[in-house]
């Protein structure tokens, strides 16, 4: 079969898109960033940005020969970068009415659990649109709404709950509804069932796992696949709280995928749950528990590597950032005659000097606030490093006498190499 795969390196996607493949399946991968396509060199690789596809005729081309289509786009909020409208209705439904004039009839589209009975966020609004786009076309469609879904891989959910689970004192989350973990595997298997020719259409399921679990019980599983003892639930105040998740709606404007923000509050007080029964006796697929999932997989020294790092990340990109504008506002401030001093007591004199600090200094900011937006820190933490060395040289060769003071300015540059190092290991989310 051709299967045209919109949402290509997403959780669900990247896994489907894999499994196809495999299959030996041709697979026209449709991604708005195609930055998996080395791994799957096999695919047809399509780079399609949801906000700005407005009309069916944009995806006739990309639909010449396809047989089925499978829609896992998503995002959880809108941000500068992201538009829930776009992902989940407006550019899904262009798709739909093109596979429509195309002749494909096949269609699986992912939902989320429970948008069919209360729309609380603009996530789950936009979820619940993009399903009525797609029952109102006369084509063989299939809606499938998972709850929270974690797998092996570390992406979304999976990566959230293995974040907190490394943290020794952890809130308690009394406000969030109850959950039904589903396994990655399991709705990829749902996804490829619905493909086959004798599959049923014009459904709607709820894939969720058997059992029902708090937020802080998740976590728990998961600290415990880790081997580690229980952690310390603490009760946090509110404003404490919404500060957090008002932390996460400025990360994400800045173009950081957190789970933490108010978006993820109110879906969190809905819950996901579902009855996995229609599930079961349509396809078969009994779902796996959380509990036997991770059993199955023992944890090891890079589960817990990721876990304390992934709690740390935030920490490491704020400090990096910071380091650096803040370097750039003692230059402009208290550290101006400093700046000079250093310079004419190499001997320097004239006007370069001043242009020389506001030009360090200017750097230091452009760096710092570059780092701090995800669209452009990779970039700017390599010029980091560049600076770095240009520091490094520059000051051996003017003022070699700060390789003896007693604060190591010089051999502190180091560090911040290692820690901008670390950065770039780190930086990618997917």
């Amino acid at each position: 079969m051709k299967i045209l795969l919109l949402g290509a390196t997403g959780l669900i996607g990247s896994s489907i898109l894999a499994k196809l493949l495999s299959a030996g399946h041709s697979v026209v991968a449709v991604s708005r960033r195609a930055n998996v396509q080395r791994q799957f060199p096999q695919a047809q690789w399509v780079s399609l940005d949801l906000r700005v596809v407005d009309s069916p005729q944009q995806w006739l081309s990309h639909l010449e020969g396809v047989d089925a289509v499978i829609n896992c786009a998503g995002v959880l909020g809108g941000s500068g970068s992201d538009s829930t409208d776009a992902a989940h209705h407006r550019g899904p439904a262009t798709l739909f009415a093109a596979c429509e004039q195309a002749g494909v009839k096949r269609v699986v589209h992912f939902s989320a659990v429970g948008v069919d009975r209360q729309t609380p966020s603009e996530f789950s609004r936009s979820k619940a649109e993009g399903d009525a786009a797609l029952r109102a076309t006369a084509l063989d469609w299939v809606i499938l709404r998972p709850s929270v879904v974690v797998g092996r891989r570390a992406y979304g959910g999976s990566a959230l709950f293995r974040g907190l689970a490394a943290l020794p004192m952890l809130p308690r989350f009394k406000d969030a509804g109850e959950l039904q973990i589903v396994q990655l595997d399991d709705v990829v298997a749902t996804a490829l069932f619905f493909l086959t020719p004798s599959a049923p259409a014009r459904v709607e399921l709820e894939i969720v796992g058997p059992r029902r679990l708090t937020f802080n019980e998740v976590v728990a599983i998961y600290r415990r696949w880790l081997g580690w003892r229980p952690a310390q639930l603490v009760d946090l105040p509110d404003w404490l709280i919404d500060g957090m998740y008002r932390l996460g709606d400025f990360l994400a404007w800045l173009g950081w995928r957190t789970p933490i923000r108010s978006i993820a509050k109110q879906e969190m007080v809905r819950g996901a749950i579902g009855d996995p029964t229609p599930w079961t006796n349509m396809t078969g697929i009994k779902p796996q528990s959380l509990e036997a999932a991770l059993m199955a997989e023992p944890a090891d020294v890079r589960e817990k590597w990721f876990a304390r790092i992934y709690a740390l990340k935030p920490l490491i990109f704020a400090v990096t950032a910071l380091f650096w504008i803040s370097t750039a506002l003692v230059s402009f401030g208290p550290g101006w005659e400093i700046g000079l001093g250093l310079l004419y007591e190499d001997g320097l004199s004239g006007p370069i000097v001043p242009l020389a600090v506001i030009a360090g200094a200017t750097s230091d900011l452009i760096i710092g606030v570059a780092i701090a937006f995800r669209r452009t820190s990779k970039i700017a933490l390599v010029a980091a490093l560049i600076l770095s060395f240009v520091y490094l040289i520059l000051g051996t060769i003017l003022v070699p006498r700060l390789w003896r003071d007693p604060l190591a300015p010089m051999l502190k540059i180091w560090s911040v190499m290692v820690l901008n190092v670390v950065s770039l290991a780190i930086v990618d989310d997917r």
